[in-house]
């Protein structure tokens, strides 16, 4: 009899939800976004589930059309280095931009906060969609799609450097001897490439798991290319079993092209469970998300996905309008997927906005059919684990700790007691060797 896939859980940390409209739940304070007591009481929670780690998603632009808690939230890494000093267990994994940031910089961002926390850090590595976030940088244009990632994949190179240019026993710290660190431990790095003129070394040591955990969220080839060669897990979205399994199989593929390990690359796609004891009652918590959004408020949330692009202009009751190139260098598979649905099931702009605003997840029903839904795409290679993205935070994640993870638990499809103290070690992965010392040994 074969081993029971164990499945592994991420939060989503966005404020008051996924739903553009979250804060106006009750159940949430309205300031969630940047309240810290709240992310503190969330992140405990899901500590206490067994969830593996906590995700804080970022942007770099934002308007008067942007999501309502977009316009007020916290940097990923300030608000990921105050939940370290509450938690002990669960990773802590910040997005941020490799098109608007120095390597340097942020390498001693993820090291700090990867020593800070023992171990648990996980940089979510983006290209930046927004095509206006130059503008917040001092820059004429955004960079195109292709040249992003080539900037990115240089970029990973020159961080993953720095963080070997100490190894793991460099810091002697000797008061007898009066010696702090062994010279001969000492790396520099002296890298000179397309983008970026690093020198080092990087002036942090390394932690307790070697080096932060990559993740990485590309779904266009460029993303899905960088993703299997410098990933060690992958942030998916799918709507179905199928797509699922295609992107999932894709990229473990790609990775063995690398010479990689299919196991040593972790699959999550994000999902937003709406459920209940009853199908009727999660039909009422459906009801009352969609409630929560105007026609207005829903188009300009479908604009933010094609860079803010104003679809008020187009009449709403008629087929989705022909856009041309739009969102090609924003979201693009985000994008390329509303298109293609449009066109195959002949929608309306206003089915659109509303569909995509309040999407109705693959993942409805009661609570045991939301639980052998998880296991169906676990067992049959659509996932490693999943990242949790509930409509309404505190709820969501209520429900699904209460009703969702005993089931799998029952099942034995899930454990709550963490396995490591670090993130590499909870998500199955060995402990990142520094490159200097494996030459030498």
């Amino acid at each position: 009899m074969s081993r029971k896939k164990h499945i592994q859980f991420g939060i989503m940390l966005h404020g008051p939800g996924g739903h553009m409209n979250a804060w106006k739940d009750p159940s949430v304070p309205a300031d969630a976004s940047v309240n810290l007591a709240y992310y503190q009481s969330v992140i405990k929670k899901a500590e206490e589930a067994g969830f593996t780690f906590a995700f804080v998603a970022d942007g770099l632009y934002i308007n008067e059309k942007s999501i309502p808690h977009f316009l007020n939230r916290f940097e990923p890494i300030t608000i990921l280095s105050a939940l370290a000093s509450v938690t002990s267990k669960i990773g802590l994994v910040g997005t941020l931009s490799t098109s608007y940031s120095e390597p340097f910089t942020v390498a001693r961002q993820f090291a700090s906060l990867d020593k800070i926390s023992g171990g648990r850090a996980g940089w979510n590595v983006v290209t930046s969609p927004l095509e206006g976030s130059a503008e917040n940088y001092s820059k004429d244009q955004h960079p195109p799609h292709a040249l992003r990632y080539e900037i990115a994949e240089e970029y990973l190179e020159v961080v993953k450097g720095l963080w070997d240019s100490w190894e793991d026993d460099a810091f002697v710290r000797s008061r007898e001897t009066g010696q702090f660190f062994d010279r001969q431990k000492l790396h520099t790095l002296n890298h000179k490439g397309t983008f970026f003129s690093v020198k080092g070394p990087l002036n942090i040591e390394r932690s307790a798991q070697g080096q932060p955990v990559i993740f990485q969220a590309g779904a266009s080839e460029a993303g899905k290319n960088l993703a299997a060669k410098e990933a060690d897990a992958v942030f998916t979205n799918a709507e179905t079993l199928e797509q699922a399994q295609a992107y999932y199989r894709d990229v473990k593929k790609r990775a063995e092209a690398f010479g990689r390990n299919r196991e040593e690359i972790r699959v999550f796609p994000g999902i937003h469970p709406v459920m209940g004891a009853t199908v009727e009652e999660a039909e009422e918590k459906y009801r009352a998300i969609q409630s929560l959004v105007s026609i207005d408020e829903a188009l300009n949330y479908l604009g933010r996905f094609f860079d803010h692009f104003d679809f008020s202009v187009y009449p709403l009751d008629e087929p989705f309008p022909e856009i041309g190139a739009i969102g090609q260098n924003s979201f693009r598979s985000t994008t390329d997927k509303i298109k293609e649905r449009a066109r195959k099931h002949k929608l309306t702009l206003r089915e659109v906005a509303l569909q995509v605003t309040t999407p109705k997840s693959a993942l409805f029903g009661t609570y045991e059919q939301v639980a052998d839904q998880l296991i169906q795409w676990a067992e049959q290679e659509g996932a490693d684990g999943f990242i949790l993205g509930s409509p309404v935070l505190s709820s969501g994640l209520a429900d699904f700790i209460d009703h969702v993870l005993p089931i799998l638990q029952a099942k034995g499809y899930y454990n709550s007691e963490y396995q490591a103290d670090t993130l590499r070690g909870n998500l199955g992965l060995p402990f990142k060797e520094n490159r200097y010392t494996k030459q030498t040994v």
